[in-house]
């Protein structure tokens, strides 16, 4: 890749197998400039802020995943105060996930108006999981209200769902699945979102872009996804780096 600058908007650094220190140092010599260390329950959001306190580059969330929603009575009272830690930038990962339903839909949706009411209170951005959930997602974001700013990490609808999204106010943040060859509905939500709304990420250790498919992801190939990205949305790769990095910068505070 040339020389562009990006800013990784989803990880799990806690997640690699090599140890996210390790990582971090591979992507900033990969021209990565930032990275959002993201948090799916207590352990990991508290894991994400020792990461975040460590390097400069790397801003960490704290949330529960609508996988482990049903910790919600054991863990709130933490994740209530780990939002609060001053590395954390973000609320969630947090939605529906109605594809594994490894927690009960109303344990998810639970989850999620208490995390959509943190992001309010706090003035946080909001990360939203959203799969096979789309109708739910917008009923509660329009029960809650959608915080500003809010962000559809691994945007995996099409055209019509990231006009709903914008028409919010969201961000749309593209993974390596913009790069597959059987995504033509993110391309296609790829090509109608504008500059200003737009996020790049790699969603590491999952869903590493063409050429490195079948690979641990890490956030060093965040730039694949955005070359994959350039190419949906029909801009130069250094016009979507440096849209996607000051869109990033606005939100989590690089």
């Amino acid at each position: 890749m040339s020389g562009e600058r990006w800013v990784d908007s989803h990880c799990h650094l806690t997640s690699l197998s090599g140890g996210a220190d390790a990582a971090v140092e591979r992507a900033r010599a990969a021209g990565v400039v930032g990275m959002v260390c993201v948090g799916t329950n207590a352990e990991s959001s508290r894991a994400s802020i020792d990461v975040a306190s460590r390097h400069a580059s790397v801003r960490a969330t704290a949330g529960l995943h609508p996988h482990d929603a049903s910790a919600l009575p054991a863990e709130r009272e933490e994740l209530e105060a780990l939002v609060r830690a001053p590395e954390v930038a973000a609320v969630g990962e947090t939605g529906f996930d109605l594809h594994y339903n490894y927690s009960p839909r109303d344990e998810q949706e639970a989850a999620f108006r208490l995390q959509i009411r943190l992001a309010h209170g706090l003035g946080l951005a909001l990360v939203i999981h959203s799969r096979a959930a789309w109708d739910d997602t917008f009923r509660v974001l329009d029960d809650e209200g959608v915080p500003s700013p809010t962000v559809f990490h691994c945007f995996t609808g099409g055209a019509p769902e990231a006009a709903r999204a914008l028409e919010m106010g969201a961000y749309l943040s593209f993974s390596g699945i913009v790069s597959f060859a059987n995504a033509d509905d993110v391309r296609a939500a790829a090509a109608s979102t504008p500059l200003d709304r737009m996020l790049v990420e790699t969603d590491a250790p999952y869903l590493a872009p063409v050429p490195h498919r079948g690979r641990e992801n890490e956030p060093a190939w965040v730039a694949d996804v955005g070359a994959a990205l350039a190419a949906a949305s029909g801009h130069p790769p250094e016009r979507v780096a440096a849209a996607t990095r000051a869109n990033a910068a606005d939100l989590f505070g690089f």
